[in-house]
């Protein structure tokens, strides 16, 4: 049986963070795409950055992708590939905006399937309810900070439930299919995907990676007689259905693609409780200076021009030190009267920390950034991307790319892309000792 080709468009650039050797792509005109549809990898990722964006330019750039999509593979893009909407493993985001263009420019999809279950980063879902690990505690995800999150917040961790409230009633609970650990467990679940309709809702459950596995066989085999299904994700589904070898460099290994002469920087954007915890913790290593980035200056009249300009001599100075610069946005949210407000301000601070890198001495050894929208920015504007080879991950659920051998300013670069929400206290402090193990 020949598989077809995973296209995931994600919404941040961590959703890559359970496979290697595929190619992120950072834009997404024809050219750009034909390369990744043509490559030898199983699957691509196209970062559209939808999660920082307001709803009608996330629809405009969603739609923008699937048009360009079909003038690279033609008419029959479903028969040759899955398509996947990766978006956060704690149900934040633009649903059921995204699946909708999706299933409007792709489709007609038979159903859409929220797998949201990410076992290595401790998302697991049961009984149609998702969860968070937290000390080894599963918590429904609506107990959570994420769950108030003041743009994508939800009432509920009942995937049904939270279906019906994200679609304003369009799909009632009792109509959204329960793909349950029993089905999964018990074969019956290519029954339950062959009988889905005209873009039917279904949620999966799935506790552990054998359960991933099983349901990416059952995809496989519902694609194969005809069924045409959409994804919306977490990351965990797509390495079971990439099935990847192992990645070529040990995580333990990553100081080998480390050549500059200076120490690398971190660049923390997120403001979770968890990336809190994580900065505090590398700010207490030995060879390490933390600079805070004072974004709230940005709503007082200054540019993001005059914020770089304001840190960047104390970046310097530290580097020459031999310290490892950690600059960081304060630790606090900051509160606004409306989400596009919030949007609006988080695009300038994404700004910031993009003219920040660009700014950097060329001679650092790598870059560290904290955050998915913070990622987004300095891939695509502080680097300049277009697309990148993703080598693999540096600890469970992070990445690491590298910058091609031609850029301009930082040939060679390891650039570790971290997610706001994923590790543990020392996770930063982690990827620092194995990137520069001379530091800490």
């Amino acid at each position: 049986m020949t598989r077809p080709k995973l296209v995931v468009l994600d919404d941040d650039p961590t959703g890559s963070q359970t496979v290697h050797s595929c190619l992120l792509l950072l834009r997404w005109d024809p050219e750009t795409l034909q390369t990744a549809w043509t490559d030898a990898s199983p699957l691509f990722f196209i970062l559209g950055n939808t999660r920082a964006r307001p709803p009608e330019m996330a629809a405009q750039v969603t739609r923008e992708i699937c048009r360009n999509l079909r003038q690279v593979a033609g008419e029959n893009l479903l028969d040759q590939a899955l398509v996947i909407s990766r978006s956060d493993s704690t149900l934040r985001g633009h649903y059921p905006l995204e699946v909708d263009v999706l299933n409007e420019e792709l489709g007609p999809f038979d159903g859409h399937l929220l797998i949201p279950a990410f076992i290595e980063g401790g998302r697991i879902t049961r009984d149609s309810v998702h969860y968070l690990l937290v000390n080894g505690q599963p918590v429904p995800v609506d107990q959570t900070e994420f769950a108030k999150d003041s743009v994508f917040g939800y009432p509920s961790a009942y995937l049904p439930a939270y279906v019906e409230y994200k679609t304003g009633g369009r799909i009632r609970q009792d109509q959204v299919v329960r793909v349950t650990l029993a089905h999964i467990r018990s074969g019956a679940l290519d029954e339950l995907l062959l009988g889905l309709r005209h873009n039917a809702c279904a949620v999966v459950d799935a506790e552990t990676l054998a359960d991933l596995q099983q349901v990416a066989q059952a995809l496989y085999r519902a694609h194969a007689q005809g069924k045409r299904l959409l994804l919306r994700s977490a990351a965990g589904i797509v390495s079971a259905l990439a099935q990847l070898p192992p990645q070529p460099v040990a995580p333990a290994a990553m100081s080998t693609y480390v050549q500059g002469k200076l120490p690398g920087v971190v660049v923390v954007g997120s403001h979770v409780r968890l990336s809190t915890q994580q900065v505090e913790h590398l700010l207490q290593q030995p060879g390490v200076q933390g600079m805070e980035l004072p974004i709230q200056q940005l709503g007082a009249g200054q540019t993001p021009q005059q914020l770089v300009a304001q840190v960047m001599p104390a970046v310097t100075q530290a580097l020459n030190q031999g310290l490892i610069p950690v600059v960081y946005t304060p630790r606090q949210e900051l509160s606004f009267p409306d989400q596009a407000t919030r949007l609006q301000f988080g695009a300038q601070v994404a700004q910031t920390t993009a003219l920040l890198v660009q700014q950097l001495p060329p001679e650092i050894g790598f870059l560290v950034s904290k955050g998915g929208i913070t990622s987004n920015e300095i891939l695509s504007h502080g680097l300049a991307l277009t697309a990148v080879r993703l080598l693999g991950q540096i600890v469970p659920g992070i990445n690491v790319i590298r910058t091609p051998a031609d850029h301009p300013r930082f040939p060679h670069l390891p650039v570790v892309i971290v997610p706001g929400n994923v590790g543990g206290p020392d996770v930063l402090a982690t990827i620092v000792q194995r990137l520069h193990p001379r530091q800490l």
